[in-house]
C-alpha cells in the first residue's frame, strides 16, 4: 500500500467511527505512520488540524440527524462525543448558526462539511529543492513546552510570540519537536548547546541522534515560505519518495541564516531511514 492509499485508509476509518471515541494511534496505524508524523502530515495535506476535521464531520452528521427528527438533542450530544447538552449546543450553534432545537424545525438552514477524499493530481512541474545529508548526533538547549498534537498548529505560534516578546538567553535558531506519547510532544525553541556554558533556568538540553535527514530550504518571509515548503513535502515529495521512509519521531525547523544570501532563509529537517532498512 502506498502513502496516499494509507492516508485515505485513515480518513475512511475516521468516517466509520465518528460516533465512537476515536483513538489517534488506531487512525495513524491505518496510514502506516506514527501518530507523531500523522498529525503533522494531516494538517499539511488536508489544510486543517485532525481535531477540527473530526469536530466538523460530527457536527455535520448531528445536524442531518436532528433535521430529520431522528434523535433528541441530548442523544445527539452523547452520540457525537459531548459531555453535556450545553457544550454540544454551544459547538453546534457556532458551526451551524442555529441551535440544535432550531435545527429540528422544518426548513432550518444548516452547514455541511463533506468527508475528505485523497486524490493524486498533477501540479505544475516545479522543482522542490532538497538534499539528503548524514548528521552526527547533536545537542540543543532551549525553552520547552508540552503540546497536544490536536491543537499544536494553533498553540505553537503563540509560544513563539510569547518567547519573542520577552528577554531570553535563547535566540531561537531551532524549533524542535520531540514525541512524548504519540499525541503529546515536547517542543523546544532552541539553540545549539554549548557544553561549557551554564544552562539557564527554565531551559533544558536534548540530544538528537545521528542519522539521515532530508533538508528542505525555505526562502522568503516567514511563516509563509516555511509553510509552503512544508505543505509540498507531504503533498508532493513524500508520496513520490521510494528510497526513504520517515524515521524517528522528531522533526526540526532551522532558522540559521544562509551565509551566502541576504534573503530570509529557513530549513525543514525531516528524519529518514532507507526504505529497505525500514521493512
Amino acid at each position: 500500500m502506498n502513502w496516499m492509499e494509507g492516508m485515505q485508509n485513515a480518513l475512511d476509518y475516521i468516517e466509520e467511527h465518528l460516533t465512537e471515541e476515536l483513538d489517534i494511534q488506531a487512525i495513524a496505524r491505518c496510514a502506516y505512520v506514527s501518530e507523531f508524523h500523522f498529525q503533522r502530515i494531516f494538517g499539511a495535506v488536508c489544510g486543517l488540524p485532525l481535531s477540527e476535521y473530526i469536530r466538523k464531520r460530527r457536527l455535520t452528521l448531528a445536524g442531518e440527524e436532528l433535521s430529520l427528527g431522528k434523535v433528541k438533542v441530548i442523544d445527539a450530544a452523547l452520540r457525537y462525543g459531548y459531555d453535556s447538552p450545553d457544550s454540544f449546543t454551544r459547538a453546534f450553534t457556532r458551526f451551524h448558526g442555529v441551535s440544535p432545537s432550531a435545527a429540528k424545525e422544518k426548513g432550518a438552514r444548516l452547514n455541511a462539511f463533506a468527508p475528505l477524499k485523497i486524490r493524486i493530481t498533477l501540479e505544475g512541474g516545479n522543482m522542490l529543492e532538497y538534499k539528503i545529508v548524514e548528521k552526527p548526533a547533536f545537542t540543543v538547549m532551549g525553552v520547552p513546552r508540552m503540546f497536544d498534537g490536536l491543537t499544536s498548529y494553533q498553540e505553537i505560534p503563540k509560544f513563539w510570540q510569547e518567547h519573542m516578546a520577552q528577554s531570553s538567553p535563547v535566540c531561537g535558531d531551532f524549533g524542535v519537536c520531540l514525541d512524548s506519547d504519540g499525541r503529546h510532544f515536547e517542543y523546544l525553541i532552541a539553540d545549539v548547546y554549548v557544553p561549557w556554558a551554564e544552562v539557564p533556568s527554565g531551559c533544558v538540553t536534548r540530544t538528537i541522534p545521528a542519522g539521515t535527514w532530508a533538508v528542505f530550504p525555505c526562502r522568503g518571509a516567514l511563516p509563509d515560505a516555511l509553510q509552503s515548503v512544508n505543505s509540498r513535502i507531504w503533498k508532493e515529495w513524500l508520496p513520490n519518495c521510494r528510497d526513504y521512509k520517515l524515521a524517528g519521531n522528531y522533526n526540526i525547523e532551522c532558522y540559521v541564516a544562509e551565509t551566502e544570501s541576504n534573503s530570509e532563509y529557513s530549513e525543514i529537517w525531516v528524519p529518514l531511514v532507507a526504505a529497505d532498512a525500514a521493512k
